[in-house]
């Protein structure tokens, strides 16, 4: 069952705008991230919830997403998230940010899991402005923002492929806007 979740959670791009996640959706989602494991039990994270219209909005415009396709604009008019998850450090409790890489992966990784199993999905997006982010929704200066999550109901077809001969692990779009994902085959990350 847990492979099932893992082939369900991609990194979305397009969401069905009309599909609105409440606040207590998102509250689920990191009780669930909460109980997982913390490098020395520090628990140095925050989550800041964003399901309102505006700061949706502002969050929207914050982010940058897809790097790779160069010719294709993400999320396309009318396919924004209607959720986000904001990751905060606490630095009163972890000094270094970077120092909490480890636990932000972890709970990144169960808040989209437990997505999937409500039928919704999400992307990590790491590409967008902290600091204008840490100005517009955060209201302490030890609170430093890592990590965004973006929250909606998928209306995209993505699919995994092998990687290619040339090695390219670069995901691409087709003309019928499906999302590629060259994966290595288990043979080849095996040593």
């Amino acid at each position: 069952m847990l492979k099932d979740l893992v082939l369900k959670n991609r990194s979305y791009r397009g969401f069905d705008e009309k599909f609105k996640v409440s606040a207590e959706i998102l509250k689920d989602l990191v009780d669930v991230a909460r109980l997982t494991a913390s490098g020395a039990n520090a628990q140095p994270l925050k989550y800041l919830l964003i399901a309102d219209e505006e700061g949706v909005g502002k969050m929207n415009s914050l982010t940058r997403w897809g790097k790779m396709l160069k010719d294709v604009t993400l999320p396309h008019p009318g396919q924004f998230p209607t959720a986000y998850i904001l990751i905060v450090v606490d630095t009163g409790i972890c000094k270094d940010p970077n120092k909490a890489d480890t636990d932000v992966g972890i709970a990144a990784q169960t808040i989209l899991l437990t997505a999937v199993e409500k039928e919704l999905g999400g992307c990590m997006i790491g590409n967008f402005d902290k600091e204008l982010a840490a100005k517009t929704f955060l209201n302490k200066a030890e609170y430093v923002p890592v990590l965004a999550i973006a929250i909606g109901k998928p209306v995209e077809t993505i699919k995994l492929v092998e990687v290619g001969e040339d090695g390219s692990t670069k995901y691409y779009r087709d003309e019928t806007d499906t999302h590629y994902v060259p994966k290595r085959k288990l043979e080849d990350i095996l040593i």
